[in-house]
């Protein structure tokens, strides 16, 4: 299957970069190796996550508290979301809701 990080996505990759880049240099780049390593994963275990919000497959970060939303189509994976799951819930709803 061929894996697609949607805009949305890359933009929420970024935001989490600099985001642990800030507290300590260095940790943004292990925020992006590590999701990125979970992206690839979907390779092997797209579409075995549990269904959220409606239409979304989520898969849990093991190191970083996001998750990563993304949708299977046919032939490909599509990565619209990496969310901060510290947000507020109804953040998060709307976020996705844009997205769907």
């Amino acid at each position: 299957m061929r894996i697609s990080i949607q805009p949305s996505a890359l933009a929420d990759l970024r935001s989490g970069f600099h985001f642990y880049e800030s507290r300590e240099s260095g940790l943004g780049d292990c925020f992006l190796e590590t999701l990125y390593s979970e992206i690839d994963s979907l390779q092997l275990y797209g579409g075995i996550h549990a269904i959220h919000f409606g239409s979304f497959h989520r898969l849990l970060s093991k190191r970083f508290p996001y998750g990563i939303y993304y949708s299977v189509s046919a032939d490909s994976i599509f990565v619209n979301a990496v969310l901060d799951l510290r947000r507020n819930p109804e953040w998060i709803t709307r976020t996705l809701d844009d997205l769907a």
